[in-house]
């Protein structure tokens, strides 16, 4: 029987322990959540606006439309988050990868006390002590062990992890090829509105000063009356009508390079100019065959390939759930050292096999069999009606597209009747057959057919970065890897220059879209 004395100590540290534990869960209580000072707020708004205002490549010259797409492709935000998302996606993989290793755990531990740990024996028979009190373990012990487990069905499960990681690094791909075919769309759009905006600048102020005196001298002859008043009116009034039109285009077209350097990840008010191609650039050419351009379509727009690795993702969800329903069996192997003087081996080694089986899983495995059925019935759903709503943008895109060329066309032909009129109208002035007004009048609609000529062709390209964009278009070429600003540039305008597409095309770009093996 042990002493009264030991009983009330081990009481006594008991309660001890009791209480510290105690004081320590009601010191994680007095943590309470504060607000960011001024300071930190500040940092963080010096550091992004460093990040923003930065430019890794400065403009060097004009911009062309090609060197416009690349900036926008390394440089904008949105690309970079996805890029950066499809790192993460491979180094999510790698992790993936490294879960289909066995466990190999390596311990090393002391352990000492201040007497010996030692015990005696009783009788069963009379209750008497049998032996003398013994000892069998040294006070201070230092041990070791190297063990090698191996799980084979947590094997099976992370192989089928890793094959939906794999999977979920082509979801990212494709949503970074999204972003790089909107991109590509946005850039081209508002570079041909910049282009617009610029061939339109210096004359917006001759039409305002043309229409202004204009409208003086309308004004004069009415007030001298040295016409019928309605006459010199109705000049007037379709003065102020053309000044309107005008000024409402230029309007639309005054954003755009504000919106283009966005685009290219320029800083706010970051000076820059762009190359003005001449107005005779061929229009894009595209094989307008319904059939082809629907089966290109749905074989290359990256919101419809992710439902197709959703699909895989959840099909394999299923083998998981079947995986799940046999026996674990986990299979080890280690070497062990111990510096107990008392045992007779103090270096062994273990090999041990287990059997586990959790028999509740039969039951609850019906249930995740219809959430994943559900699933894959949800996705079916998803990708039926985002194959209408692309053929739908695709016949639209394609409608839009003749459209704006056919607009184009008669802003062309428009344009070029007008400044035959101009140049006459002109000759007569010259020869003092007609008066100012008139010449006023003309080179003021020969302003606004310039400036619906290139609106017009800001809306052929426009329709074709959208056309492009519902086929599912490249927008950069597969091997852009790293290259610098002038190497990508290069690359683009020997990707885009040649227009229109061919079936062979797709059938390669298709094939560049490889799902990475899982090792």
């Amino acid at each position: 029987m042990r002493p009264h004395v030991r009983v009330g100590a081990r009481h006594t540290v008991m309660w001890a322990a009791v209480a510290l534990v105690a004081l320590l869960s009601l010191s994680g209580c007095l943590i309470k959540p504060h607000a960011l000072n001024k300071e930190d707020v500040k940092a963080r708004m010096v550091q992004d606006f460093r990040a923003i205002t930065s430019v890794e490549e400065p403009v060097m010259g004009p911009i062309s439309l090609y060197e416009a797409i690349a900036r926008a492709l390394k440089y904008n935000l949105d690309a970079k988050v996805k890029t950066m998302q499809v790192q993460l996606a491979h180094q999510q993989l790698n992790v993936a990868h490294y879960s289909l290793l066995p466990h190999l755990s390596a311990n090393a531990g002391f352990d000492g006390r201040n007497n010996f740990a030692g015990g005696v024996g009783q009788s069963i028979i009379t209750g008497r002590q049998a032996v003398e009190p013994f000892t069998s373990s040294e006070k201070n012990v230092m041990s070791g062990n190297l063990a090698l487990s191996w799980d084979v069905l947590d094997f099976g499960l992370s192989f089928v992890r890793a094959q939906q990681a794999a999977d979920n690094v082509m979801i990212a791909e494709e949503e970074k090829r999204r972003i790089a075919v909107r991109l590509v769309q946005e850039v081209r759009s508002a570079y041909w509105r910049a282009v617009s905006a610029e061939r339109v600048l210096p004359r917006i102020q001759f039409l305002n000063e043309s229409v202004a005196k204009a409208v003086e001298n309308a004004q004069r002859i009415v007030d001298r009356k040295l016409q019928t008043p309605l006459t010199p009116l109705n000049y007037q009034r379709d003065l102020l009508n053309i000044q309107r039109e005008v000024r409402r285009l230029f309007r639309e077209l005054s954003t755009a390079k504000t919106q283009l350097a966005s685009m290219m990840g320029l800083p706010p008010g970051t000076p820059f100019d762009l190359v003005i191609p001449p107005r005779e650039t061929a229009v894009p050419v595209v094989n307008l065959d319904s059939q082809k351009m629907e089966e290109q379509a749905l074989m290359l727009r990256p919101e419809l390939r992710a439902i197709d690795y959703k699909k895989r993702i959840n099909a394999k969800e299923a083998k998981a759930v079947f995986l799940e329903l046999f026996p674990s069996l986990k299979v080890s192997f280690g070497g062990y050292y111990n510096s107990n003087s008392f045992l007779f081996y103090q270096n062994w080694l273990t090999y041990a096999a287990q059997v586990s089986w959790n028999l509740l899983s039969v039951f609850r495995t019906p249930a995740k069999l219809k959430a994943i059925e559900a699933h894959g019935q949800m996705l079916d759903a998803q990708s039926l009606a985002l194959t209408l709503s692309i053929l739908t943008e695709v016949h639209v895109g394609a409608a839009q597209f003749v459209h704006a060329k056919e607009e184009y066309q008669d802003a062309w032909n428009y344009q070029r009747t007008q400044a035959s009129i101009v140049e006459h109208t002109k000759n007569m002035w010259i020869a003092q057959k007609t008066n100012d007004l008139t010449l006023i009048r003309e080179r003021v609609s020969d302003v606004a057919a310039d400036v619906r000529l290139d609106a017009a062709r800001s809306g052929v390209e426009t329709a074709y970065a959208t056309l492009m964009a519902s086929l599912g278009e490249e927008a950069v070429p597969a091997t852009m890897g790293e290259q610098n600003l002038a190497e990508l540039t290069d690359s683009i305008r020997q990707y885009w220059e040649p227009s229109g597409f061919t079936m062979s095309e797709t059938e390669r770009r298709s094939e560049a879209h490889a799902t990475p093996v899982v090792h």
